[in-house]
């Protein structure tokens, strides 16, 4: 019995252009999102903007919703890799990384105010979510950090205390930063802003050694 003739294999599958195509989906889908409004926002407009079909771009999202909520989790990936970009820098003393990482965060959504959108949005839209976007990169990408703090306390250069609590409050100060400076349009320049939240985390405002039996606020 003869054998059956090979399957002709169609065009291999070019990854890499694959995932460009899906990085500039997903940019153009984050703009369009920010500037309509998730429900005001239509495929059809996303496609328009690419040059592309709307059926292409459902081959690669298969709804509205999954096209933002997968646009909200690439923006908050990049802030990420950007910030922690500056962990790897081997030239920077601990505390160095940390002013230069303050200010990579600062200046990532002032050059992407079209990403604070999307964070505005999906809370809005998506209530029901456990937990939103941001606080999903949060929660997982903490530990190089903590690790750097742990080293600045055992040399004596931060207090004593929980990292876990130095984190809390480091990262809620640019949170709100962020959305205070997109929010009420704020034009204070930049490295202004980032050296006068340094020098408070850094320096406290307390003019000399507070009682350390009684709390800042009962001063």
């Amino acid at each position: 019995m003869a054998a059956a003739p090979e399957k002709k294999r169609g065009r291999p599958r070019d990854e890499s252009s694959l995932a460009r195509r899906r990085e500039e989906i997903l940019e153009t889908a984050a703009k369009v999102f920010a500037a309509r409004g998730y429900q005001s926002a239509d495929m059809q407009e996303i496609a328009d903007g690419l040059g592309l079909g709307k059926g292409t771009l459902y081959r690669y999202f298969a709804s509205k919703e999954e096209l933002f909520l997968a646009a909200a989790d690439r923006a908050v990936q990049r802030l990420t890799e950007t910030v922690d970009r500056f962990l790897l820098v081997a030239e920077l003393a601990p505390l160095e990384r940390l002013a230069e990482a303050l200010r990579a965060y600062l200046t990532f959504f002032q050059d992407r105010p079209h990403y604070v959108e999307l964070l505005v949005q999906e809370r809005a839209e998506f209530r029901d979510r456990k937990t939103h976007t941001y606080f999903q990169h949060r929660a997982s990408g903490r530990d190089a950090w903590e690790e750097m703090f742990r080293q600045l306390i055992a040399e004596g250069r931060v207090r004593d205390v929980p990292v876990s609590r130095i984190m809390d409050v480091l990262s809620d100060l640019l949170y709100g930063t962020m959305f205070t400076n997109h929010l009420s349009g704020r034009h204070k320049p930049l490295e202004v802003q980032a050296q006068d939240v340094l020098d408070i985390v850094f320096h406290g405002i307390l003019a000399g050694p507070c009682d350390r039996g009684t709390s800042p606020a009962e001063d």
